[in-house]
């Protein structure tokens, strides 16, 4: 069994596809219409053909409350490895992205999370048995 698509809600998948591309540095993988709906997926650029993460409108009402209790309470919609958090903090900070929390040692790893402006706190991680 593989994780082949995970969903992450978004308030506006064209501004969250701009974000995970342009500021994470995400490839779009799918982008397909039927009527109102939209299937858009995205993937690491690092690992294009492995899991796809899905920019789901939060159109229903359950998953517009999850998605805006999980960011009053400032928990991560979703956690993305990284070889060196304080070298994507520096590189994404210029593309404007809008960081709740600077690179910050914790317990085996140092973390940051930032704002996706589309209604998601996104926390990078660098596990210190990771680093050389």
């Amino acid at each position: 069994m593989k994780i082949k698509v995970t969903s992450i809600y978004v308030d506006d998948q064209e501004k969250a596809l701009r974000f995970y591309t342009d500021v994470l540095g995400f490839v779009k993988k799918a982008d397909f219409t039927q009527g109102p709906f939209r299937w858009l997926t995205v993937a690491s650029a690092e690992e294009p053909d492995g899991t796809q993460l899905q920019l789901a409108p939060n159109d229903n009402p359950a998953a517009r409350a999850y998605q805006q209790a999980m960011f009053e309470q400032g928990q991560p919609a979703a956690m993305f490895y990284v070889d060196d958090v304080q070298r994507e903090y520096d590189r994404m900070k210029p593309l404007g992205a809008e960081f709740t929390m600077p690179p910050t040692k914790v317990t085996g790893s140092t973390i940051a999370m930032l704002n996706d402006t589309c209604g998601n706190l996104i926390q990078i991680v660098a596990l210190d048995r990771w680093q050389s």
